[in-house]
């Protein structure tokens, strides 16, 4: 059974951090590209960030332009889990944040398109107060 289980979010004030963890099972976790999207109430599912997550030292990323410089993706391959490490964070990063998965070939100039994922996590909400 394919499972992407989310966790680490959280309540936190602006300028503070959370790490939010994605955990993979049931796929060969070297064959994908795993990225973190994000909704907020009201708005459109955005792409927070991706990271392919072959067991090579030569990982592509990639982070919207809302998020660079503050967030950072990593993977632990050993584990099958993908990292989100977020700091500097801001009252507009609320959102429930989802990892997904899409295979790897489907990565070219750009990270995968949304409708390229394969599979989803259930999400885990992130709050952050002014």
């Amino acid at each position: 059974e394919v499972q992407l289980v989310e966790s680490g979010g959280g309540w936190v004030q602006a300028g503070g951090s959370l790490r939010l963890s994605c955990a993979a099972s049931g796929f060969t976790f070297d064959d994908y590209a795993i990225a973190w999207f994000r909704q907020a109430p009201g708005k459109e599912r955005e792409g927070v960030s991706c990271i392919s997550s072959s067991d090579s030292s030569d990982d592509f990323t990639y982070y919207a332009d809302s998020v660079k410089g503050r967030f950072t993706i990593s993977s632990d391959n050993a584990e099958n889990t993908v990292y989100l490490q977020m700091n500097s964070l801001k009252p507009e990063d609320t959102a429930v944040y989802y990892c997904a998965a899409a295979p790897l070939l489907t990565w070219g100039l750009m990270p995968p398109k949304p409708d390229e994922y394969d599979y989803w996590g259930q999400g885990t909400q992130v709050t952050v107060s002014s």
